[in-house]
């Protein structure tokens, strides 16, 4: 695409009437696209553009109601020596404590346990034993398409950051 002076003249015609760069590319066609637009308008140091015309039925404005700017700006003003009265706390709502599931261990057999060799990728890669150790093995069970673990060893290899959180206060309580 080369900026002749018939498309540079056509450029020029167009954006005094005001169309943006994409419509003017969509104008000029034969892959000018819209930063070519404006980057020619920059170079030419087009500007001034007049305003896009405006809809033929101009719409009647609503008047939108505000909402507060500040969320206690509804409240009266206290004036006086009743200004730095106690005011009466409203009771907290009591605290609910959920008691934690029980976790159920699964004990995956040695005989279905492998190690680097035999695992594969649907395989869950939860390390079982000490990596140094002839008995080192991985879980081995299957696991969903995509994910590293099984379904069990998911549950505790992600655990929600709030509920880690929970768990950790309650080991320093106790």
């Amino acid at each position: 695409m080369s900026w002749n002076d018939e498309r540079v003249e056509l450029l020029k015609k167009l954006w005094n009437q005001g169309l943006s760069a994409s419509q003017i590319a969509g104008e000029l066609g034969n892959g000018v696209t819209r930063n070519a637009v404006i980057g020619k308008v920059h170079r030419l140091g087009l500007s001034g553009r007049a305003k896009a015309p405006a809809p033929q039925a101009a719409r009647p404005r609503k008047t939108a109601t505000r909402a507060p700017s500040h969320p206690m700006s509804h409240a009266p003003t206290i004036r006086g020596n009743l200004a730095l009265s106690p005011k009466a706390a409203p009771t907290p709502a009591p605290m609910i404590h959920v008691a934690p599931q029980p976790v159920a261990e699964v004990v995956i057999p040695m005989s279905e346990r492998v190690t680097i060799m035999e695992l594969r990728e649907s395989m869950c890669r939860w390390p079982h034993g000490d990596p140094t150790s002839e008995d080192f093995r991985f879980c081995g069970a299957k696991s969903p398409p995509g994910t590293p673990y099984c379904s069990y060893h998911s549950t505790i290899a992600y655990q929600p950051s709030l509920e880690r959180r929970r768990e950790r206060k309650a080991a320093e309580r106790g």
